[in-house]
């Protein structure tokens, strides 16, 4: 009888011994995928990356699971004898399976001991390689119960495995680095920093028993959305604790009265919020990380970008100031009427339905009503709660149908914003539009516009290539451009933005910055516009453009980062240098994995850049210059010099401004995400009225902060002779004659000689 009890416990320990084998090896793929020894010596623990920037500011973070991990010593005692007493009362007495806590755990409800039978080593398990996953199951998954028995053999063999590798203080480690804490909150560190905003080895004995109690299940004890529960949970983590002389009974009756104590401010200013800065970075990094396989949500990178804290604080404050009251300006300036209009100035007739349609609210109600009209449109027609994005209140509450929320979000003007020190590449501010929450799509990089007279200055500087000065004149008279496209002969009259023409005999300077079409496209004619468009391309445009007479005019449509990109090149002495948004990746120790510099390429002389300089300055010092309105900011002490281009698409539909001071590029667009949509005059729709506000109030914002290091001061001298003539001192303009009747005797010109306004 002896020896055959000895037989059968030897079978027996040959069969587990084999089966134990067999689920290890995942033989003939019956029972699926276990992780083998260089998985569970590099177990696969996804880390945010960071975003940072150039000053060391978080403002941004990467993850499919938030989680920031932290070492053993970091983690407050209290917490670990929490988690033990909670989950594991014989964590340090077993080798990663407790027999005894699988026999008790039957009974444990009915006692009241709120333990479960896995270990904290089984739960680790769980956590790091879910061998549960579909991907993870072999083909016994497909036998209800024996799948049942694979899962838990998975979890016994390699609990016992993770014990052989590890000591309890790094399974422990492992442990709370890994496990959720619910709201998208993975790891201790996280956790504490989002509910109670400290660290780990701060923890109090009642936010300790809070957190530890979440884990019996994220969603029912979760503090935020269920406070009550999550009270009750953390009173019984506390009884524990008491159980296993952790702490006294008076100290559990005196904690167990007290609040949850959540300090949610961490997670309500939290650096992984949406932002345009965020996307932008993502979308830059990404071909780094595929080819050098890191994974920017796991790999717990630290990306530091190029900008400046301060700079991006006054350009987004600069932008919901201006924004604010820009759109309460659209709002009187259409009223009560519908602002989507055709170039004639007409309603589009069924604008809202036809926009309607493309809906996912259209698509769903069509599914449920069957394509009854009429009933889709009841549905869409009626009123109900909703939360909008609101310049008042940044969020509101109201009440409105899908035709409601339509017609309101579709008439919200949009604004894009980037700052450029082209002198090292590096950006500065980066404001994709006006809310990321609401509103995804990035207006610096994705949105391509018609740029307007922004892109005169490439007009201008192919002319001064080609050996004219700024002092050189040019009639602003009507003129027709006679041209051949795709082998049928066309002409062009082009209008000035007032409708008029004033027959002032003008310098390319004076032209340029008054923005004077009929000028600007004698220029094109006499250089070619297909030079414009070299120069344009040279400089860093690399949108299509049409090659046509009226390319100074922006009809091609380009993006503010190909526009700022290219301004740079006249502050950087004719270097173009490429935009750069990143500086340096290392892994979350610190460790160097890349640094990056920016491309760079002269394309100018330093005098043609110069020059150019000089003519910018013409919208500021020239008589009706365009960019005379940032006159009116605190921008121009001690003789500080500024430059500029305003631009404005046909129909007031795109409102631009560039600004350049002696340290930065500033490009600014302003209009509706859809064209049809805009406002109908230039009192209130140039760009001079709508992105040059915007400029001048960020610039006002920089200079009175010295610690931004922007400082008041004149464009750099011109190296050496400049060959060309540029300053026009005794420069009188004259009326062409043959205009003189058109003008009539009473017409008000204002004419520029030495400095001195002339009336």
């Amino acid at each position: 009888m002896k020896d055959k009890i000895l037989n059968w416990l030897k079978y027996f320990f040959i069969a587990l011994t084999l089966y134990v084998v067999a689920v290890d090896v995942n033989f003939l793929w019956l029972f699926g995928y276990s992780p083998g020894v260089y998985d569970l010596k590099n177990p696969p623990i996804a880390i945010a990356s960071e975003l940072y920037t150039a000053d060391g500011k978080l403002i941004g973070k990467y993850y499919r699971e938030n989680r920031v991990p932290v070492e053993f010593e970091e983690i407050s005692p209290l917490l670990i004898k929490a988690l033990i007493a909670t989950e594991d009362v014989r964590f340090y007495r077993h080798m990663g399976i407790d027999s005894w806590a699988v026999v008790s755990s039957v009974f444990s409800t009915a006692t009241g001991d709120q333990r479960g039978g896995s270990t904290i080593t089984q739960q680790l398990v769980k956590n790091l390689f879910n061998t549960r996953k579909k991907s993870s199951q072999g083909l016994f998954h497909y036998i209800p119960g024996v799948r049942t028995i694979v899962f838990k053999s998975k979890e016994w063999i390699n609990a016992f495995k993770i014990e052989t590798f590890y000591n309890k203080e790094d399974i422990i480690t492992l442990y709370l680095n890994t496990v959720g804490f619910g709201n998208n909150t993975f790891g201790i560190k996280t956790a504490c920093k989002s509910y109670f905003n400290i660290t780990p080895d701060k923890l109090k004995p009642h936010q300790a028993a809070l957190l530890i109690g979440m884990l019996k299940g994220t969603s029912l004890y979760n503090p935020i959305s269920k406070p009550e529960n999550a009270l009750e949970r953390r009173n019984i983590v506390l009884k524990q604790m008491v159980k296993d002389e952790v702490l006294t009974e008076e100290e559990y009756q005196k904690l167990k009265s007290l609040p949850l104590g959540l300090n949610l401010n961490a997670r309500s200013s939290d650096a992984e919020q949406d932002s345009y800065l965020r996307s932008a970075v993502k979308n830059w990094v990404n071909e780094w990380c595929t080819a050098n396989n890191y994974d920017i949500y796991e790999d717990g990178l630290k990306i530091y970008t190029t900008i400046d804290t301060r700079l991006q604080q006054y350009a987004e404050e600069a932008m919901e100031e201006k924004m604010a009251a820009l759109q309460r300006r659209f709002a009187n300036h259409w009223g009560d009427t519908n602002p989507w209009t055709d170039e004639k100035g007409d309603e589009l007739p069924n604008y809202l339905t036809k926009l309607m349609e493309r809906t996912d609210a259209y698509k769903i109600a069509n599914k449920r009503f069957d394509g009854n009209k009429d009933s889709i449109t009841l549905a869409l027609n009626t009123p109900k709660r909703m939360r909008v994005f609101s310049w008042k209140y940044t969020e509101n509450d109201t009440t409105f149908s899908s035709y409601d929320s339509l017609r309101y979000y579709v008439s919200l003007l949009q604004t894009g914003m980037m700052t450029l020190d082209p002198f090292t590449g590096h950006i500065k501010t980066w404001v994709g539009g006006i809310n990321p929450k609401y509103f995804k799509f990035d207006h610096v990089n994705q949105s391509k516009r018609q740029p307007g007279s922004t892109f005169k200055p490439f007009v201008y500087l192919t002319a001064l290539e080609k050996g004219f000065c700024p002092c050189d004149t040019f009639v602003d008279r009507p003129v027709t451009i006679k041209y051949e496209e795709n082998g049928e002969q066309k002409s062009w009259s082009p209008q000035n933005s007032d409708f008029a023409f004033s027959g002032l005999t003008m310098t390319l300077r004076w032209a340029m910055g008054r923005s004077c079409n009929s000028i600007t496209a004698q220029v094109t004619e006499k250089v070619g516009w297909d030079n414009v468009v070299k120069s344009a391309q040279k400089l860093g445009i690399t949108s299509p453009l049409q090659n046509v007479p009226s390319i100074g005019l922006g009809p091609s449509d380009v993006s503010l980062f190909e526009m700022v990109r290219a301004y740079g090149t006249f502050l950087n002495k004719g270097e173009k240098t490429e935009p750069l948004l990143v500086t340096k990746i290392t892994d979350r120790n610190g460790t160097l994995l890349a640094s990056f510099e920016p491309k760079r390429e002269k394309v100018l002389s330093e005098e043609l850049a110069w020059l150019m300089l000089y003519m910018f300055k013409g919208g500021i010092e020239e008589p009706l210059g365009t960019s005379q309105a940032l006159w009116e900011y605190n921008i121009f002490k001690e003789r500080n010099e500024i430059g500029g281009k305003t631009g404005t698409s046909s129909n007031y539909v795109d409102g631009w401004y560039i600004g350049i001071n002696k340290d930065l590029i500033t490009g600014v667009w302003v209009g509706c995400d859809d064209r049809n949509i805009h406002f109908k005059t230039s009192a209130t729709g140039e760009g001079s009225k709508t992105a040059l506000p915007i400029y001048g109030r960020f610039m006002e914002k920089v200079y009175a902060d010295p610690q931004t290091g922007i400082t008041l001061g004149k464009f750099p001298k011109a190296i050496g002779d400049i060959s060309c003539k540029y300053y026009c001192p005794n420069f009188l303009p004259k009326i062409d004659t043959t205009l003189s009747d058109s003008l009539g005797r009473d017409s008000l010109l204002l004419l520029r000689d030495d400095d001195i306004i002339i009336h």
